[in-house]
């Protein structure tokens, strides 16, 4: 091969090598930019009529863009929607083809409730000669009864926020508030707002109106414990989530999260019932938490059975290989 051969192959190389650093930089950042909404779902079928169980979907539909898809689901089952967009969401759920159930969901780029992207659990009862009565996360318990003229400003806020007017929607919701302190739903809808155009400042405020109008709002109080811990002000974040678990023991979310941020506030005795908690609820990741903790405690063989119980249900980790040496390492032979 010649002198002006080998600066051309050399040049070729070069071309194709810089393709493939772009095709798996732009890959990364894909990744980077897309989120994942899960959630467990339980469904009370104690009064349920009797004859075959009835079909039970969610449904996710984007304001801009139509369905994204949809999931059969069934008690103690969980649904999950990858590859998202932030944005605005609808998350519907259908019993025998009727809605009984629709609620806004906003993700927001950053902000996500596990590191295995937005959480939200469904709980709801079937119930004999209904199709079925909401509870838990979707109850009709936050529901704010609005004069006409405050429900009509409402519905234009939400319309303004679906066509992603964010400034029309939160100029609505203002109205709305000065009209009436008390509309918790309002409060919380301008909070996250806020969030989506990152005012986080205004978001909180938001937010701290909402559960002082309602204070067992326990959408607010989650959302308010989710934003002070993304901001890294986990004290901030404890009276929250306390009031959010104390409220619906039962939500994995915020055991989670309120074993979090004990366990980055350095109290790891507070953090490891919740955390304990978390795992029972369906949050395998708590698994690694503990082993952090339990590590950084010195006590390695209990740090190895949670890494452990964390790959048996996360069987895919990236890092799996540096956990089971790890296990391999510290694991007390029987």
């Amino acid at each position: 091969m010649d002198f002006t051969a080998r600066r051309i192959f050399r040049y070729i190389c070069l071309v194709l090598l810089l393709f493939a650093v772009l095709t798996i930089t732009s890959q990364r950042v894909a990744a980077q930019r897309t989120q994942t909404l899960f959630g467990d779902v339980k469904i009370d079928e104690g009064n349920a009529a009797d004859g075959p169980a009835p079909k039970v979907m969610v449904i996710l539909y984007k304001d801009a863009g139509g369905e994204v898809g949809r999931q059969p689901i069934s008690n103690r089952s969980r649904y999950r929607f990858g590859n998202l967009t932030p944005g605005d969401y609808q998350l519907v759920i259908e019993v025998e083809s009727n809605e009984i159930a629709r609620m806004r969901i906003v993700i927001v780029e950053g902000l996500s409730s596990s590191p295995y992207g937005n959480q939200h659990d469904l709980e709801f009862a079937l119930k004999r000669g209904k199709a079925a009565t909401r509870t838990g996360t979707i109850s009709t318990a936050d529901l704010y009864n609005r004069s006409a003229a405050q429900a009509s400003l409402f519905r234009k806020a939400q319309e303004a926020a679906d066509k992603k007017k964010y400034d029309q929607a939160v100029s609505l919701l203002k109205q709305i508030v000065e009209n009436d302190k008390l509309d918790f739903q309002a409060w919380s809808l301008l909070g996250t707002l806020y969030l989506v155009q990152a005012k986080a400042a205004d978001a909180e405020q938001a937010y701290l109106a909402a559960i002082e109008a309602k204070p067992t709002f326990v959408g607010a109080l989650l959302h308010l414990g989710k934003l002070r811990g993304s901001q890294k002000n986990f004290q901030g974040a404890i009276d929250p989530l306390t009031r959010v678990v104390a409220a619906q023991p039962s939500s994995g979310e915020a055991n989670y999260l309120l074993g979090e941020a004990y366990l980055q506030l350095k109290m790891g005795s507070r953090a490891i019932p919740f955390l304990n908690e978390a795992v029972k609820l369906g949050h395998p990741e708590a698994h690694l938490r503990l082993g952090w903790l339990y590590n950084a405690a010195g006590l390695k063989d209990k740090a190895a059975i949670e890494y452990e119980e964390f790959l048996t249900k996360k069987p895919d980790y990236a890092d799996r290989k540096k956990l089971e040496a790890y296990i391999n390492a510290n694991k007390k032979q029987d």
